[in-house]
């Protein structure tokens, strides 16, 4: 399968963002992340910032982007098996379309010992994919509304930009419609 390869990870800081700090390659992303990202001979910027972005609205604010253009990473438990759910930060996710989707019988958000075990990370810091165990992922349509999106890059303080369909795919998502729905 062709793939394209850059040539390493770096972080940097831009105009869209005066607050994030430049990083040296290594030390911006989670070395397990950073590892992902160099399995898969994937480049992104990722950025490092001194406050938090562990909230979606917390990295909207420091990046300086629209809400609904940060990716949350949350893992759900479907009939015991955590499942990755990518969804904009705008939005909730509808626990019934997840378990319509994936045809389980009980639903519900993974305990944050759970998130660790599953993938690697901490709650606020979970990146779409680079996951200590593969998981099923489903990825919420409204992600490709947009040119680009954030997601965390292993931190509560890294995050990372990437076209919402290589995003996807590189999670090796799913596209679905789980978002609520509003009345």
């Amino acid at each position: 399968m062709a793939r394209t390869t850059f040539a390493s990870v770096r972080a940097m800081s831009d105009s869209a963002s005066d607050a994030a700090t430049p990083q040296p390659p290594a030390s911006a992303a989670h070395p397990r992340f950073a590892e992902a990202l160099a399995d898969l001979g994937l480049t992104v910027e990722v950025r490092r910032f001194p406050e938090a972005t562990r909230t979606a609205a917390e990295a909207a604010a420091a990046i300086g982007c629209d809400l609904a253009q940060i990716v949350k990473s949350l893992i759900f438990a479907a009939d015991g098996e955590p499942v990755l759910v990518l969804m904009d930060g705008a939005s909730r996710v509808d626990v019934a379309r997840v378990r319509a989707e994936l045809g389980a019988t009980k639903v519900g958000r993974a305990n944050a010992e759970v998130v660790r075990e599953t993938t690697g990370y901490a709650i606020g810091g979970v990146p779409p994919f680079g996951h200590r165990t593969r998981t099923r992922v489903l990825a919420d349509r409204g992600l490709l509304a947009h040119g680009t999106v954030w997601a965390a890059a292993g931190t509560p303080h890294t995050v990372f930009p990437l076209a919402p369909k290589s995003l996807i795919t590189y999670a090796e998502g799913r596209v679905v419609d789980v978002r609520e729905r509003t009345a």
